[in-house]
């Protein structure tokens, strides 16, 4: 569906976005977002496409583009930006990025992620931290409860909120959602250095690690610490389950922050946010961008300025307090940032060794070997007759088939 804030006079001076920002607090940030560009006479067209993880909207991409009819921005994240910078389609920002020295401003990462080649071909707006546990103050206080730090203190508080007829997860049997909470557990269990293994690099060996079928064993007892069965539920009604104090705790982004605010809960009052168990000391990471396509070059300063805007301390403070997400640029300040946002924000600060790039949210591999692994797990997770043992063979399968695929 396609609407417009504004009407511009000029065709080259409005920019059809194409996102995947449909929940009331991603709304109100594009929102914002929007309000600003016009505010430099530059308007946005908005399509908006339903779906978590930006699945639908990526179809529709991939649609426009062979059609001939690419939108003049997208929305896009890590390893689509090279997929599409290879393809040519991408306009180059590198003057933008000069001007407005970005290569000092922004995080090493961050850099990285949006000039995959020679050239800088997205503009980044927020980094989203994917192992956030976000719990019920109110609750787990009631109950003389500590938030757990580690998978022990996690088994404890679950079987105690349970005695006390409290579902201690809110979560959706949604696919994306699952894997989203498995990569988690990965984290947890082993740590950046072996994610990396498992999802950047596909390493057979690292898939028949017994660390794999540790997580799995994990991600189902965990689902015995929700609601049975366990529904499929879009990630904002997720987020209502939890803010209804219908399950105590909730493992997911941090753009849940931003919804829950939105909502009329602040952080710290209602609920706090800390780090999915066990993660404490890494960061596994979504960072949004915008791409602009190269198809008509009469937008292209328009483009720019949209580049530059995002990037502005100014918007990168008011835009990611909004979203629940935490600013790209390195002199951000964090006394202006709530306490989960800092932590993140600060977290991420410390460099690669602690940061782990989202599978799920396609900062690690390829479309088709993210998507490949989301089927297997969430089959694993919806079919309680399928092992753990024969999960790891079929993930073995996978990356032995794309790893010989990719030496071809």
């Amino acid at each position: 569906m396609t609407t417009g804030w504004c009407e511009a006079p000029k065709s080259e001076s409005t920019l059809q976005v194409l996102h995947w920002w449909t929940s009331d607090s991603e709304r109100k940030a594009a929102t914002l977002l929007a309000g600003r560009l016009a505010d430099e006479g530059v308007y946005w067209q908005d399509v908006a496409i339903p779906g978590g993880a930006g699945l639908g909207a990526g179809k529709v991409l991939k649609s426009r583009i062979l059609s001939g009819n690419a939108p003049a921005v997208t929305q896009a994240i890590g390893i689509s930006i090279r997929d599409w910078d290879d393809l040519g389609f991408l306009l180059e920002l590198d003057k933008v990025a000069n001007d407005n020295k970005w290569n000092t401003s922004f995080f090493p990462t961050v850099l990285a992620l949006i000039q995959p080649r020679k050239h800088v071909v997205a503009a980044p707006l927020g980094i989203h931290r994917i192992n956030t546990l976000f719990y019920n103050r109110k609750i787990l206080t009631a109950l003389k409860l500590s938030p757990p730090e580690n998978w022990d203190d996690m088994v404890v508080v679950a079987a105690k909120l349970k005695t006390a007829g409290i579902v201690p997860l809110a979560q959706s049997n949604e696919s994306w959602q699952v894997t989203a909470l498995f990569e988690n557990l990965i984290l947890a269990e082993s740590g950046p250095a072996y994610h990396r293994e498992l999802f950047v690099k596909q390493s057979v060996q690292a898939v028949l690690d017994h660390r794999l079928i540790e997580a799995l064993e994990r991600l189902r007892i965990m689902k015995s610490w929700m609601n049975a069965p366990v529904e499929e539920k879009t990630w904002p009604n997720v987020v209502r389950q939890f803010a209804n104090r219908e399950a105590a705790m909730m493992i997911m982004g941090d753009w849940a922050k931003g919804e829950l605010n939105g909502m009329g809960y602040p952080t710290d009052d209602e609920f706090s946010c800390a780090a999915m168990p066990g993660t404490g000391k890494y960061h596994l990471y979504s960072v949004d961008t915008l791409s602009m396509f190269a198809t008509n070059f009469q937008r292209g300063p328009a483009q720019e300025k949209l580049a530059r805007l995002v990037a502005t301390p100014s918007l990168q403070t008011d835009y990611n307090a909004i979203k629940g997400s935490v600013s790209v640029r390195r002199d951000a300040d964090p006394a202006r940032m709530d306490s989960c946002a800092r932590a993140s924000w600060s977290k991420f600060a410390e460099g690669v060794s602690v940061q782990a790039p989202s599978l799920v949210h396609r900062m690690a591999t390829d479309e088709s070997t993210r998507d490949a692994i989301i089927v297997v797990i969430h089959h694993f997770f919806i079919d309680d007759t399928v092992t753990a043992a024969e999960t790891q063979k079929k993930l073995a399968a996978i990356f032995h088939t794309f790893n010989i695929n990719n030496r071809q």
